[in-house]
């Protein structure tokens, strides 16, 4: 009998890029494998014109596709990490996370190489709280205005003179074959990315060791690790994808170095907070460690006044 597999997925391209990319590797370790996707309108791809943070965050590009798993309609789902909760519902795990294209933010611009040769009140489109806050800590003469959608429709606003610049994942343009589009990769000086951005995860239901057992090779180890740091910061901090939450972890040779950040999204606090811990002992001890370094994180950021920036929202 044919094994089959199928996989729940937003219908946005972005998302289709993700799923085909892991219907893609499983059928070269599996080729007898049936890999099947099963695409799904999400509430967050139909809300368009009001912002996550208010409306239950971007939880709602995965509940549905959750949904699918528990009823059986689908086996697996494809989901970028920074759109994964901190926490998952019982009876559903993380067990794999993909290697992570680049993390950092993307000037786009028809106008502008850089972002430091924007003029003053120039406009520059983003929706994420994030980018918001840590462009005006930086550049408060600028005007940030709503931008939500997907990144064909972000650009077609650019394009048509809606804003000056805007501000878009680099890896999102990457997978989609628009690296032409980027003007420059942002420094995480200027911008930290999200936590968990660039890198795709896949969620099963818990225990369910036959599909855990096809998808193992898929699993990128020195990405969980970064992943888990960052999204240990933010389980300490409440914080979703859609709060002005940043967290970056980086790997040297025995070691893992993760920094947070904090803001106000009127620009005017920006809190910062970094710290490294050695990899030692075995594949449990390191993930437990850069866990805890992750909690270490946001605990500095809490003492530096976090909490109250997060209840402002």
């Amino acid at each position: 009998m044919t094994e089959t597999l199928r996989i729940a997925t937003r219908k946005s391209p972005l998302a289709l890029w993700q799923a085909e990319f892991v219907q893609g590797e499983l059928k070269k370790l599996h080729p007898d494998l049936v890999v099947e996707l099963v695409p799904i309108s999400t509430k967050g791809d139909k809300i368009l014109d009001v912002a996550l943070s208010k409306v239950g965050g971007k939880g709602l590009f995965v509940k549905e596709l959750e949904v699918a798993i528990s009823e059986g309609r689908a086996d697996i789902a494809v989901h970028s990490i920074k759109d994964v909760p901190m926490r998952l519902p019982e009876g559903f795990d993380l067990p794999v996370i993909c290697a992570r294209e680049l993390p950092f933010d993307a000037f786009v611009s028809n106008d502008f190489a850089h972002l430091d040769d924007l003029p003053v009140g120039a406009i520059v489109g983003t929706s994420s709280l994030r980018r918001q806050a840590q462009l005006l800590a930086r550049r408060p003469d600028l005007q940030i205005n709503f931008l939500r959608g997907n990144v064909g429709t972000r650009l077609g606003k650019l394009d048509a003179g809606e804003y000056h610049a805007i501000l878009l994942a680099s890896a999102g343009l990457l997978r989609l074959k628009l690296p032409q589009r980027i003007r420059h990769h942002i420094d995480v000086e200027w911008l930290l990315p999200a936590v968990g951005q660039g890198a795709v995860g896949i969620e099963t239901r818990a225990q369910d060791q036959r599909v855990m057992d096809l998808l193992a090779p898929l699993h990128h180890r020195p990405t969980a690790l970064r992943v888990c740091a960052e999204r240990a910061m933010n389980r300490k901090l409440n914080g979703g994808c859609e709060v002005p939450i940043a967290g970056y972890a980086t790997l040297g040779e025995q070691s893992l170095h993760l920094e947070g950040r904090v803001g106000s999204i009127d620009g005017v606090t920006l809190l910062k907070a970094s710290a490294e811990v050695d990899l030692v002992g075995s594949d449990a001890d390191q993930l437990l460690a850069v866990e805890r370094l992750g909690v270490a994180i946001a605990d500095r950021l809490l003492a530096q006044g976090a909490a109250a920036i997060l209840a402002a929202l």
